[in-house]
């Protein structure tokens, strides 16, 4: 039988790969798609709660309405970043976080 624990140690572990992939890497692109798995790991650790909070005799699913949004979100967030990361390579020509930082033209 899977436990809440079981769930949060996946989330857990999810979200600090995706810390630890933001912090360590320099491809822009890598740190977007880790910043993806600690929004994931989020929202996996909020359908667990929400799985395992028994209302009534019956799972209460009003967070899993609260993931759904929150997808919904993450998904308009994505066009919007790659179309900035796009054009921060269009003017750079690199997806180096270092690059990108420097000031000068």
């Amino acid at each position: 039988m899977i436990t809440l624990n079981d769930y949060l140690f996946v989330s857990i572990a999810l979200f600090s790969l995706g810390l630890a992939g933001i912090i360590v890497r320099r491809n822009i692109l890598v740190i977007y798609m880790c910043l993806e798995m600690m929004l994931s790991a989020a929202n996996l650790a909020l359908v667990a709660f929400s799985r395992f909070r028994i209302t009534d005799g019956l799972p209460d699913y009003s967070a899993q309405a609260l993931v759904f949004f929150t997808i919904t979100v993450a998904a308009a967030e994505v066009a919007v970043g790659l179309a900035i990361i796009v054009a921060l390579y269009r003017s750079k020509r690199s997806v180096d976080v270092e690059s990108i930082t420097k000031m000068n033209g």
